[in-house]
């Protein structure tokens, strides 16, 4: 049986160092120093947190920018854990008062989790659980 974990998660966005601040401030991301591939106008930064996953961000230009539908097919969502609930009303708390719109919670929801909605980067679904 093979030992399988999500390596990372990618996501585009048109603000690439507004996104990278987003996740050191709020969520307490690690950056590197960035990637730039000149011949193609690429950019990314990979984002780590303390559980050793990581987050791409990414931009390039030309690219798509769909309405974000919350009520849609695809990725919907990330979820972060803050490790309890006091963090994670201390967290959308912040976030509301920073001018962030949060869409619900804090809350226990019917399957359990203790969590907010917030909709942080770009249209893009930010969910904080315990």
């Amino acid at each position: 049986m093979m030992n399988v974990r999500i390596e990372h998660i990618a996501m585009y966005v048109n603000d690439l160092q507004a996104a990278r601040d987003f996740f050191i401030k709020y969520l307490n991301g690690r950056s590197n120093e960035g990637y730039h591939n000149p011949k193609t106008d690429f950019r990314s930064y990979f984002i780590s947190f303390s559980d050793a996953t990581w987050l791409e961000i990414m931009n390039k230009p030309n690219m798509a920018d769909d309405p974000k539908d919350l009520n849609r097919t695809g990725y919907v969502h990330i979820a972060f854990s803050v490790g309890s609930r006091e963090n994670v009303d201390e967290l959308t708390a912040r976030l509301k008062e920073d001018g962030y719109e949060v869409l619900s919670g804090p809350r226990t929801t019917g399957d359990g989790y203790y969590e907010s909605c917030v909709v942080a980067i770009e249209g893009n679904q930010i969910e904080i659980t315990v």
